[in-house]
């Protein structure tokens, strides 16, 4: 998908309705068409990026430092008890849209939201053999 086809990109640019919350130079946040939950919020460098990897580290930083205040207010304004923030990077990892994006999602104790975390254990030797393979490719 090229930035004339992003969603995201004619939701920055006007061309497509969102229910915004914040807004600068550098990001767009606003409320998610299909939430999790009350609040769940959606926050986007205005520039077109498709990935955490290949988002520029000047950038990426830009987003941080007005992620925590935006996830602040989402979580205070509707009263929960806690937020996730996610980023799913790829089809396999559920992304939808292939503009970078993050998902502020309001939790109350007890939603049942994510409420098993589908962990296992390393069969043994497993976890050197992993661990060498990523640092090979930073």
């Amino acid at each position: 998908m090229g930035v004339q086809d992003c969603i995201f990109c004619k939701i920055v640019s006007g061309q497509i309705p969102a229910t915004k919350i914040y807004e600068d130079e550098v990001v767009v946040a606003f409320l998610d068409i299909g939430p999790i939950s009350d609040g769940h919020t959606l926050v986007m460098p205005r520039q077109h990026v498709e990935k955490v990897h290949s988002c520029p580290p000047e950038l990426l930083g830009q987003i941080w430092t007005r992620l925590g205040k935006i996830a602040g207010a989402v979580a205070l304004a509707v009263g929960a008890d806690g937020y996730n923030v996610l980023c799913n990077n790829g089809r396999a990892a559920g992304q939808v849209v292939d503009h970078l994006h993050f998902h502020i999602v309001p939790r109350k104790t007890g939603d049942g939201v994510f409420a098993q975390w589908p962990s296992y254990k390393y069969r043994p030797g497993q976890v050197e053999i992993i661990a060498d393979k990523i640092r090979k490719h930073l």
